[in-house]
């Protein structure tokens, strides 16, 4: 079973494109606006129209209007909700969901994976305090949950050198990046370093 890949933080339909055709399963489209990949819905709905790969709309403790704003705009195939979000509030678009965690030596993995029991998967990524996520920065693999049955999608910190050893490592059912792929322009891919992290994705087979 292949490894499903998502690179997040697209703001181009050129780089939209670059990740569809290096064979990605999914592009992550950032609708939290303090953070500097963030894309006004309009554009989040152009970039989606891009490409026929699964489109992702990422959140972070959004109202309710700012999801339907999105939504209204943009073909979204699974939302991410990153922030203190209620399974409620998650659950009531109608679309599959990606939970964050961020993880840390004191984080209950278990604790919230209950609470969202209907979660489409849980995105692990690093705990860093007051950044809801997207630091490029990893976590102490060995606090990996042991939790076989769930989809749980590794985050934080992964780049084309490094994914493959990380997924023999942990098993994850994905991966997703966005600092990793990129080249010397934050918000801008790298084309070359994105097909490289699809292959590297590609060259390990999940459990």
């Amino acid at each position: 079973m292949a490894i499903w890949c998502k690179i997040c933080g697209i703001t181009t339909a050129a780089d939209a494109r670059v990740v569809e055709q290096a064979g990605a399963d999914a592009i992550g489209l950032n609708c939290y606006p303090p953070s500097p990949r963030y894309i006004e819905p309009e554009m989040v709905g152009v970039l989606s129209g891009a490409v026929a790969c699964k489109r992702v709309a990422l959140f972070v403790d959004p109202d309710l209007a700012q999801v339907r704003a999105v939504l209204d705009a943009a073909d979204i195939d699974i939302l991410q909700f990153q922030g203190d979000e209620s399974p409620e509030f998650c659950g009531q678009f109608g679309l599959p969901y990606l939970k964050g965690i961020r993880m840390s030596a004191e984080t209950s993995v278990a604790e919230l994976v209950k609470r969202h029991e209907n979660a489409w998967a849980f995105l692990i990524d690093t705990f860093v305090e007051g950044v809801p996520g997207g630091t490029g920065r990893r976590f102490d693999l060995d606090l990996w949950p042991d939790l076989p049955d769930l989809r749980l999608v590794l985050a934080g910190g992964l780049d084309p050198q490094n994914v493959a050893a990380a997924i023999n490592q942990v098993s994850p059912f994905g991966v997703d990046v966005a600092g990793g792929v990129e080249g010397t322009t934050k918000r801008l891919k790298d084309p070359v370093r994105v097909e490289q992290f699809v292959q590297e994705v590609r060259s390990v087979r999940s459990d």
